[in-house]
């Protein structure tokens, strides 16, 4: 298990002073890199060879988001590797042991020049599974629902990563952006998300949501799927 402490700073929160959604997203991100680099499958396997790990469906349940200079332990872990696909846990407490977030992700390897996966034992890549009885269930596509709101996004330099597409954590802030709730004061309670094919720096997809009571639905597509979210306040 990779774990670490955090204190929460200014550049983490929003204008509540609870920790940014895309910020979280980010360590579980960096999270997940850091760990797999100490399993000895870093970039040297990976990045270095053409390989670019990418995520692939991601699911959080929220009890409570931390506030401006709080300190949390924030923890993941591998789950089994199924054939292709990696899965991966996280969860982030208080020191007191109160459990704030819980969440999984499903990763997998893609050639940087065919954006294909890759069988990850062709490439000397094992990941053992770790089991501490705390893993939620592994994020699932969200349902869509009906979406009478719509719009277009291009996707600006600020929002591309090294791997050359919108980074993940991006769409977090887009979501909040668009569906407007968080911007009230609402705290999100489960969130899921699917990323369906990439998008590049100045490339534009069409943006259609919607909401029933407290679950709200966000999508964005260009000639094909692009992404999809659901968000429980």
């Amino acid at each position: 298990m990779h774990s670490e402490e955090i204190k929460i700073r200014n550049n983490h929160t929003d204008m509540y002073r609870r920790l940014r959604i895309s910020t979280m997203f980010e360590w579980f991100q960096e999270g997940s890199i850091t760990h797999t680099e100490e399993l000895g499958c870093g970039r040297e396997k990976t990045l270095d060879k053409g390989l670019l790990w990418v995520v692939t469906l991601q699911r959080a349940e929220i009890g409570r988001l931390p506030l401006y200079d709080e300190k949390i332990i924030f923890k993941t872990w591998p789950g089994r590797t199924m054939h292709v696909l990696f899965p991966r846990f996280y969860s982030l407490e208080t020191f007191e042991g109160e459990s704030l977030v819980k969440a999984s992700a499903l990763w997998t390897l893609v050639d940087s020049k065919t954006r294909k996966m890759v069988f990850p034992e062709r490439n000397g890549i094992v990941i053992e599974e770790e089991r501490t009885g705390y893993e939620i269930g592994l994020p699932s596509p969200p349902k869509a629902i009906g979406c009478p709101n719509n719009g277009n996004f291009t996707v600006p330099f600020s929002f591309v990563d090294l791997n050359g597409h919108m980074n993940n954590t991006r769409y977090f802030d887009l979501a909040e952006d668009m569906i407007g709730e968080s911007a009230k004061g609402r705290q999100l309670k489960e969130i899921s998300t699917e990323y369906s094919s990439e998008i590049k720096i100045g490339e534009s997809m069409e943006l259609k949501w919607g909401n029933e009571d407290d679950l709200y639905y966000l999508e964005g597509n260009t000639e094909r799927r692009v992404f999809r979210m659901s968000l429980k306040y």
